[in-house]
C-alpha cells in the first residue's frame, strides 16, 4: 500500500480537502482483495473445518466413520440421511465427550485469532499477539494460585474464574501503566507487557515449588494446554463470550482500517484512537481470558492466523476478521485433532504443538520484518 499524502491541518480548503479525499480513498481501497479471491478463501475454509469437525468427533480409541457421524448429526436434525452409528454407545461419545471438545476447539481458535487481528491491527505490528499485553501469564498465575490454595468458593469453577480474573487484571495493570496524559504509548505498552508475562512467568514458578505433587502436575498440565475432559457446561460458558467478543470486533473494522494509514490521518478522518485502542485491548482481554480459561494456555494462533490470512486477503479488517474466526477454528482443530492421533492412546499438550508451529513462524516474520519484506500494509 501506497504511503497517504501528508494531511494538512491549517483548515479546510481545495488543497486539505482534496488530500483528505484522497487519504479516504486509500481507506476505502485497504478493503481490498478481490472478490474471486476472498469467497474462494472463505468457501475453502469452511470446507476444511466442516471436513475437521467431522474426522475429530470420530476420531478416538473408539473410531467412528465420517459417514457415521454425518448420520448421526443428519436424523439429530430431523434428515434421516446417512448411516447411523453402528459401534455401541458410538452415539454417547459423539455428544457427551466429542461434540464438547470438538465446538470448544472451534470456540478457543476464533477467540484467539479475533485477538490477534485486533492486536495486530491497532499496533500496526505482525508481531504482535494477545500474549503481549500479559493475558495468558495473568490467567496462568491466577489459576495457580487457586490450585495450589485450594480455594474451592466457586466449586469447579474457581480455577476458571481465577484464570478470568487474572487475565484481566494483567490487561487492566498493562493498560493503566502505559496511559499516560490521556495517551497510550504503544511501545510502553508492551515493555509493560513483557514485564507482566516476566512476573507472571515468576509466579508460576513460585506456585509449582510451594505445591505439592498434585497440585503441581495440575500446574504444569493447565500451563501445556489441552481440551482433554471439555463439557457443555464449558462451551455454554465460553460461546456467548466469543460470540460478543467477535461482534465487537467487527464494529471496530472500519476504523482499524483507517487506524492503518496512520495516527494522524485516522484522527483527521475522526478516529479517537486513544478510545479505539482502549476499546480494543478489552475485547482482546475478554476473548483470551475466557479462551485459556478452560484449556490453558495456547500460544502463538493469535500470531500465525492473522499473518497468514493477510497475506491472502490483504489488510482489510472487513475481509481479515471473519476470516480469521475460521482461519483460527481450523487451525486449533488440526492441533487438537493431531494431539488425539499423533501417539496412540495419549492426548498431547495441545499449546505445545501449537508453540511448534508458531515458534519456527515467528522466527520466520522477525527476519522478513528486518529484511524489510513488504507483506505489511
Amino acid at each position: 500500500m501506497t504511503a497517504p499524502a501528508p494531511v494538512r491541518l491549517a483548515g479546510p480548503g481545495p488543497e486539505s480537502s482534496s488530500t483528505l479525499a484522497g487519504t479516504a480513498g486509500d481507506a476505502a481501497a485497504i478493503t481490498g482483495a478481490p472478490a474471486r479471491r476472498s469467497g474462494l478463501t472463505f468457501g475453502a475454509l469452511a470446507l476444511v473445518l466442516l471436513v475437521l469437525v467431522a474426522v475429530s468427533a470420530g476420531s478416538g480409541q473408539m473410531n467412528i466413520p465420517v459417514t457415521e457421524v454425518a448420520g448421526s448429526v443428519l436424523r439429530r436434525l430431523g434428515l434421516p440421511w446417512g448411516p447411523a452409528p453402528a459401534a455401541d454407545h458410538a452415539e454417547a461419545a459423539l455428544y457427551l465427550v466429542r461434540f464438547p471438545r470438538v465446538m470448544l476447539t472451534v470456540l478457543v481458535g476464533a477467540a484467539l485469532a479475533i485477538g490477534g487481528v485486533l492486536m495486530q491491527g491497532i499496533f500496526g505490528n505482525p508481531l504482535a499477539e494477545p500474549g503481549v499485553v500479559g493475558v495468558s501469564a495473568g490467567a496462568a498465575a491466577g489459576a495457580c494460585l487457586v490450585i495450589v490454595t485450594g480455594f474451592s468458593g466457586l466449586g469447579e469453577w474457581s480455577v476458571v474464574a481465577a484464570a478470568f480474573g487474572g487475565g484481566l487484571l494483567a490487561t487492566w495493570l498493562v493498560y493503566t501503566t502505559a496511559r499516560q496524559s490521556g495517551r497510550t504509548e504503544v511501545v510502553t505498552l508492551i515493555l509493560t507487557g513483557v514485564a507482566v508475562n516476566a512476573v507472571g512467568g515468576a509466579l508460576i514458578a513460585f506456585f509449582t515449588f510451594i505445591g505439592d505433587a498434585s497440585a503441581r502436575e495440575e500446574i504444569v498440565f493447565w500451563q501445556l494446554g489441552s481440551f482433554n475432559g471439555t463439557r457443555w457446561q464449558h462451551v455454554a460458558v465460553v460461546a456467548p463470550i466469543v460470540l460478543v467478543g467477535c461482534a465487537l470486533a467487527w464494529s471496530l473494522a472500519r476504523r482499524l482500517d483507517l487506524l492503518a494509514l496512520g495516527e494522524r490521518p485516522a484522527r483527521h478522518l475522526g478516529v479517537e484512537v486513544e478510545r479505539l485502542r482502549g476499546v480494543a485491548i478489552v475485547i482482546v482481554a475478554l476473548l483470551t481470558s475466557a479462551a485459556v480459561a478452560f484449556t490453558g494456555i495456547i500460544a502463538f494462533v493469535g500470531l500465525v492466523v492473522p499473518h497468514l490470512l493477510r497475506m491472502v486477503l490483504g489488510p482489510g479488517h472487513r475481509l481479515l476478521l471473519p476470516a480469521a474466526i475460521l482461519g483460527g477454528a481450523v487451525l486449533l482443530s488440526a492441533a487438537d485433532l493431531g494431539a488425539r492421533t499423533l501417539v496412540s492412546f495419549a492426548d498431547l499438550p495441545i499449546g505445545m504443538l501449537t508453540a511448534l508451529i508458531g515458534g519456527p513462524f515467528f522466527f520466520y516474520l522477525i527476519r522478513r520484518t528486518r529484511r524489510g519484506a513488504g507483506g505489511w500494509s
